[in-house]
Formats: C-alpha cells, structure tokens, sequence
C-alpha cells in the first residue's frame, strides 16, 4: 500500500523555460557588471572634488569637477562644428550669389527695356562662354571683358558689373560714348567721340558739330573717307580745340580732296585749314596761337592754314 504519492506537477513549456532561463542570464549580467569592482578590480579617481586623483580624466570614478571640465569640452567641440558648418554654409552662399548665372543690362541715364537686354545679353553670354570661370564676379578680367564688348559695340566707354537684387544674378550698367561730332554717308550716321573712337549707335543728343563732305568723290571712296582713322582725328581735333576754349561749329571736307579739313569755329568769320597727316594736337596748339595773333593786331583773314608743323599761313 502506497501511502506516500508524488506530487503531480504541471510541465512548464520550453519556450517558457529558454525565456526564464535568459532573462536569469541577463540579470546575473547585470549584477556581475554593478558589482564588477568586487571582483579583483582596482577603482581609480574619486567622487569628491576636494580629493585629487591622478588621471582623472579617465578614471572610473569622476568628481563633480571633473563632469563639468567634460561637459564644457563637449560643448566646445559642438560650438566649433556649428561655428565649421556656418562658415561652409556662409561660404558657399556668398559664391553662389558670386557666380553670373543670368543678366541685367541697362545703360546709363537710359531707360531699362528689353531691347537693350536683347542687345547686349548675347554678347556677355559669349564673353562667358570664352571664359566660364570669369562667371564668378571677382575672378573678372575688367580689361579683357571690357575690349570683347568694345569690339562687338564700340559705343560702350565702360561698364560697371555689379550684384543685382536677385540672387545668382549680375548687373551689367553700360557707360556709352558721348558723341562730339556725327557725319551721315550714304545714309549711315557716324558720330565720334572726344577720344576719337567712331561708333553708330547713341544714347545721346544729336551732336551739333557735323561734317560737310563737298570731296564729291564716289560712294566707294566716302566709306573709306569715313574710317575710324578719319574719325578719330576729326574727334580728337574737336577735343583739343574745345579743351582751348574754342566751339567747332562745323567740319568741312574741301573739294578734290579727302586727307584736309577746314573747321569753322563759333565767333571766327575765317576757316582753319588742317591735315589728318599731321597730329591733332599739334595744329589745335597752332591754331590757337595764330587766332590769337590775329586778333592782337585786328587782322580778319580768308582763311588759316597750319598744315605745315612749326609755321602758319593766313590770306
């Protein structure tokens, strides 16, 4: 007879013991890494800030003092990545809003319309496509952009590049010439400016002084009178009499001839004859001397001529 019986229990499931058994495994784990300096380890630093410790940088244990130093280390190291990323991100700003993506052309005390964008636009655009890395502003070439528009439109006397209101955007602000003389052959209206520079298109008023061609040489040969060597001396002589006080009313081409002007200046019944062969500068400095002695002794004379350097005819 049996008087003693087991206990019957319940088998626990596998799933449920591998789970028991692990989370037994993680809490002995955790325990043992607590109490890890009960196990032949050795703690270094201190928790009190009045008690120095060497290395306490890297010690185990770390003083109030200690935490503060490393906080304000961390700190540091984040203020100069954010300084680093500003700076990059500063950077890159300022060279994009350096960098000529599009244009605005307008030229000076003249209206800003299409036309003049439409106009000019195509030749920056092929400056810029000769020279793609001047399309960051301060690596512009002033002197190499300013000829390359000068021999494409040589009304321009400068042009200022600027930044512009919108972003990756430059403004191009045209100086023109300002015309001292004008002559119209064959239909084609020239003018000239003070440096002697010829050009078809103006911006400003009609200049008062205009050439009279009575050469009566063929169409052929009155487009070569009209040269950029012929104008330019015309343009330069107007120059220098106006820089001696004296208005050139008119430029008259004599006839037979296409190398010898004769000038008609405000206030003086005479003409001056001149020479493209000879400098401007020079007869401008003899006419002014020879009106001058004329009018000391009250002579009133047909005509001067001051073709010849160093001497001065008058009848």
């Amino acid at each position: 007879m049996q008087f003693y019986k087991k206990k019957k229990t319940a088998d626990m499931p596998r799933r449920r013991k591998v789970s028991s058994i692990q989370q037994q495994r993680i809490a002995d784990n955790e325990l043992a890494e607590r109490n890890t300096f009960r196990r032949n380890r050795t703690l270094t630093g201190s928790s009190s800030s009045k008690i120095v410790s060497s290395s306490e940088g890297s010690a185990q244990l770390k003083s109030p003092r200690v935490h503060v130093h490393h906080l304000a280390l961390k700190r540091r190291q984040v203020g100069m990545l954010l300084s680093v990323i500003v700076l990059i991100t500063l950077g890159l700003y300022l060279l994009i809003n350096q960098f000529t993506a599009s244009t605005m052309v307008s030229v000076k005390n003249t209206p800003q319309n299409a036309a003049l964008q439409a106009l000019y636009d195509p030749i920056i655009q092929e400056y810029y496509g000769q020279h793609p890395i001047e399309r960051l502003r301060f690596l512009t070439n002033e002197r190499t952009f300013l000829g390359f528009m000068q021999s494409k439109a040589p009304e321009i006397e400068s042009v200022a590049v600027e930044a512009s209101s919108q972003f990756a955007t430059s403004q191009f602000i045209i100086i023109p010439r300002k015309p001292i003389t004008g002559w119209t052959i064959s239909g084609s209206q020239q003018f000239v400016d003070a440096n002697g520079t010829a050009f078809s298109r103006n911006y400003y008023a009609a200049p008062q002084v205009q050439i009279v061609d009575n050469s009566g040489v063929p169409v052929t040969a009155g487009q070569a009178v009209a040269s950029n060597r012929f104008l330019g001396f015309v343009g330069r002589l107007v120059g220098f009499a106006q820089q001696r006080g004296y208005t050139v009313e008119q430029v008259v081409i004599p006839s037979g001839t296409t190398r010898q002007l004769d000038l008609k200046i405000a206030g003086i019944s005479y003409l001056v004859k001149c020479s493209i062969d000879r400098s401007a500068g020079e007869q401008a400095e003899d006419l002014d001397r020879s009106i001058k002695h004329l009018q000391q002794r009250g002579m009133t004379p047909s005509f001067i001529d001051v073709r010849v350097g160093g001497k001065a005819f008058y009848q």
